[in-house]
């Protein structure tokens, strides 16, 4: 299915080269943009297949571009019917089911703020958010409901909450409900690339999670880069094993897809296998696939040759690739590129590779997506530094559709990502001579591990909770599969013990999430602390 770039809401890359392309490209977003009609209705021919749906039990299940504009008209219309309006937010806690991306159009469709949660989340990290945005529905999967329930009591602003695969008990709807009481028309609302659309929680290493608010224009910002980790070939079908509750997975994948009038892939894979990842991927014939690092790592201990696979090109993000991982890819996958893409959920694929273009290099991120101003900045002063020199990320807010709008309620947070006409990213890197950016580190504590990233605040927070710890911090530690894992190092009240090992990683798992949990815990008698009595979490390897 392809297209040309002669309609203005298609953001291609036809371009002879990339400096071409860095030359020329400009965002071109019509006046009235709106997601759901860009993701669903602009395309020519809307029965082409937009999801290929797997579900556990052997089910598979086709949704064209039109059976998605029809069904989320339904939803959209019912949840209009229920009292949800213009800027309400809306949490979705849904694994890859249609009913995930479907409650997100939905939303858009009338003007709602939709709000992706992971079905890994416990009742504090769960509760935190829904209160934290001030949420007015809910739609959660079955496997979750208990959790809601948890929580449902101390969110005030909490009206309604929807069941997928379930429901229709005590105060809930179902799923089911919506699709059968909603319209089957539904008119788009009137808003533009600027209009407030979706809120990510995002963790940070010195406070509770923060709401990232971005605009309508957020996933067409997105297409650049979608097009040059692909190899500037974006016909074929799609697929992510990741959590479609993080930018990465939505961001990275499944809406620019949509927006290219490209099929995807969804599936409620639970635990990840890479035996069930080749297994997809030879099933469906994905040619692109946005894998972490973690699962790549997992897939390299398979034998790839028994399956037939008509992988094209991978991409991958959330910490660095190794020259391991490309040297795989290269000699069992018969050469497919495996690039690299770099961003956060403030401001998302900003620097990737296109071996089309020009070659990658072991280490580097790639080079600067067209479209996005990026520098290597001093953060005191927001100055250019010269190549080669250590400095902040930086990216021009002015027209990026992928900067942020704010941090919802935080706007003191807000302003502290700003200098001047910069965002500043949080990350330190370097450039060089030939326009490659070079990662160097996070200038906070924050913790990758399988992708995943976890504020050690959170997670330290909640390890104080428990009766036996004096006091803890937080750290994450090289790991040979996962990147990083989680590392608490806690003072306890008494004596350290196995007993007590398990009962702190247990509460982080129910309480937060199942990544989130300290796989290392090191007792000690005292921890360094500042002169104010801070925990110098930099000193605790020492």
């Amino acid at each position: 299915m392809t297209r040309t770039g002669t309609d203005p809401w298609y953001c291609g890359l036809e371009y002879d080269s990339y400096e071409q392309a860095r030359t020329e490209f400009e965002w071109d977003l019509p006046d009235g943009y709106n997601l759901a009609y860009d993701l669903l209705r602009k395309h020519p021919n809307p029965d082409w297949p937009a999801l290929f749906q797997a579900s556990p039990d052997g089910r598979r299940e086709t949704y064209t571009f039109r059976d998605l504009d029809r069904l989320s008209n339904r939803v959209a219309s019912a949840l209009e019917a229920r009292g949800i309006g213009r800027g309400d937010r809306v949490g979705v806690v849904v694994p890859q089911k249609p009913e995930n991306a479907l409650t997100h159009l939905a939303c858009w469709k009338f003007g709602a703020i939709s709000l992706p949660l992971s079905v890994l989340f416990g009742p504090e990290a769960l509760g935190h958010r829904l209160r934290d945005s001030g949420a007015k529905a809910v739609v959660a999967d079955a496997s979750v409901r208990e959790t809601v329930g948890e929580v449902e009591e101390t969110c005030p602003e909490l009206e309604a909450v929807v069941v997928v695969d379930g429901g229709g008990e005590g105060n809930d709807d179902s799923f089911e409900s919506l699709l059968d009481e909603g319209a089957e028309e539904c008119a788009i609302a009137e808003t533009d690339a600027e209009t407030p659309a979706i809120i990510i929680y995002t963790s940070g290493s010195t406070g509770p999670p923060k709401g990232v608010l971005h605009s309508h224009g957020v996933w067409v910002g997105h297409c650049p880069a979608f097009a040059m980790y692909f190899e500037l070939d974006v016909d074929g079908t799609y697929w992510t094993p990741a959590d479609w509750a993080w930018i990465g997975a939505l961001g990275d994948l499944l809406f620019p897809a949509w927006h290219y009038g490209q099929p995807v892939v969804g599936s409620p894979l639970g635990k990840f296998s890479p035996e069930e990842a080749f297994s997809l991927m030879e099933e469906f014939d994905v040619t692109g696939a946005f894998l972490p690092p973690t699962a790549i790592r997992m897939m390299m201990g398979i034998d790839s040759s028994t399956y037939d696979l008509s992988v094209e090109a991978i991409c991958s993000g959330g910490e660095p690739l190794t020259p391991e991982i490309l040297a795989w890819a290269d000699e069992e996958l018969d050469g497919t590129p495996v690039n690299e893409l770099y961003g956060q959920t403030e401001a998302n694929l900003l620097v990737t590779n296109c071996r089309e273009w020009f070659p990658a290099r072991a280490g580097s991120m790639g080079k600067l997506v067209p479209g996005h101003d990026v520098r290597v900045v001093d953060p005191e002063t927001g100055e250019e530094l010269p190549v080669g020199e250590v400095g902040e990320i930086a990216v021009r807010r002015e027209g990026d559709p992928v900067v942020f709008s704010e941090y919802w309620n935080r706007p003191e947070k807000t302003e502290a990502t700003r200098i001047g006409e910069w965002h500043l990213t949080g990350d330190l890197g370097s450039g060089d001579e030939e326009g490659y950016l070079w990662f160097k580190s996070r200038d906070d504590d924050l913790i990758i591990t399988s992708g995943y990233r976890v504020g050690p605040r959170e997670v330290e927070e909640v390890l104080l909770d428990h009766e036996a710890v004096a006091q803890v911090g937080v750290i994450g530690v090289p790991d040979e599969t996962r990147g990083e894992i989680v590392k608490a190092f806690v003072q306890p009240v008494g004596e350290g013990s196995e007993t007590l090992r398990e009962e702190l990683q247990d509460l982080v798992r129910e309480r937060l999430a199942a990544y989130e949990y300290p796989r290392e815990i090191e007792f000690r008698d005292e921890l360094p602390q500042t002169t104010t009595g801070k925990i110098r979490r930099k000193d605790l390897t020492d």
